[in-house]
Parts: C-alpha cells; sequence; structure tokens
C-alpha cells in the first residue's frame, strides 16, 4: 500500500503543515520552536515533515501537541486536523 493513500500519513502531513503555518505567522525557526517546546530540533523537523521515521507516520505524544499548540499560539483543535476515517483497529 502506498504511503499516498493512507488516512493516518495524510493526517500526520496536515498536521505538520499546519505547525509549519503556525510557526510562519510566529516568525520562529524550527529550532526556536523546538526548543521552546522541550523537543530536539531533529524531532520537531520530522514531525513538521509529518514522519517519525524514514517511511513512517508521525504520531506525537499528547504532551508533544500540547507543548506545540502554546508555542506556536494555535489552539490545540486548530492545530490537529480532522481524525482520519478508515484507519484500522490499532494504529
Amino acid at each position: 500500500m502506498s504511503d499516498a493513500h493512507d488516512p493516518w500519513t495524510e493526517f500526520a502531513r496536515e498536521l505538520g503543515a499546519r505547525m509549519l503555518r503556525a510557526r510562519a505567522v510566529k516568525q520562529m525557526s524550527q529550532e526556536q520552536v523546538a526548543h521552546a517546546a522541550g523537543l530536539a530540533t531533529f524531532t520537531y523537523r520530522k514531525l513538521e515533515k509529518g514522519e517519525s521515521n524514514p517511511g513512517t507516520a508521525a504520531n506525537p505524544r499528547l504532551r508533544t501537541l500540547v507543548a506545540l499548540s502554546d508555542v506556536l499560539g494555535i489552539p490545540l483543535p486548530e492545530l490537529i486536523p480532522t481524525p482520519p476515517k478508515g484507519l484500522p483497529p490499532g494504529r
């Protein structure tokens, strides 16, 4: 199955795109956001790409999402995309 048709991959990429847009509005670098949220810059960069490891969709912790929401100044419901439909159980 191709990543392009995996609903979780699309969800993770949209989350990353929202992070990127919010970061641009705040005029912050990836390093600044990562540091302020208590993340490694490498981790933040991967999240903004929608990945955790190459070929694996991001799946950040709730604590990470809350920290990013605070740092980026965007309410959590606006940061997180609408959950995808069609996810198999356990994903």
